[in-house]
């Protein structure tokens, strides 16, 4: 098994060093620390109609059965704010290919499925990962994530009843290591 890591390891990491040896190793016409473009990245606001709600995975599919309309654990999202954050802080140098990255999702809503459909804009919670990366070149980066538990808000933040199934969101926490491909070309 580590020997089949070790080649797979390999294999997706060494074309990007060869790749890299072959790029110029700065540009002449940016700073050092906090180029230009150290900062890029998206925001975006998400609207679920009714009768298909963002479910985080904090309370059980069936919660109307404990309480219909009036269950207590009614942590079912209409309405998700997300985004993404990606700075590479050098511009010069090896580390110019190094970057910090930030992905946050905050959920609002007051939903129970088959009972209760609001417009209410009551905050549920954060759902955030951060992670470094290195382009390796030819389109491809390698990246470690760290994702975090769901961090519930206010009067939610606490035990909602039978149907609740605890802070562990849809993946709970986890680390990942991973190769990410770029292809094509954005239109704008």
């Amino acid at each position: 098994m580590k020997r089949l890591l070790l080649w797979t390891v390999l294999c997706l990491v060494l074309p990007g060093v060869v790749q890299a040896q072959s790029d110029p190793v700065t540009d002449k016409t940016d700073r050092t620390f906090f180029p230009h473009d150290t900062l890029w990245g998206y925001g975006q606001f998400d609207l679920a109609p009714p009768h298909n709600e963002i479910d985080p995975n904090l309370c059980a599919g069936n919660a109307k059965d404990y309480g219909g309309k009036n269950a207590p654990c009614n942590l079912f999202a209409r309405y998700m704010l997300s985004g993404y954050v990606e700075a590479r802080p050098f511009g010069k140098g090896q580390f110019r290919r190094f970057m910090v990255f930030y992905q946050p999702a905050v959920l609002f809503g007051k939903t129970v499925p088959q009972a209760l459909y609001t417009w209410s804009f009551d905050a549920i919670g954060i759902e955030q990962g951060w992670g470094v990366g290195a382009y390796l070149g030819r389109g491809m980066e390698f990246r470690f994530t760290q994702h975090f538990l769901f961090d519930r808000w206010g009067a939610r933040d606490h035990n909602l009843g039978t149907a609740d199934l605890g802070n562990n969101g849809p993946w709970g926490r986890y680390n990942a290591i991973g190769v990410r491909k770029y292809f094509g070309t954005r239109r704008w």
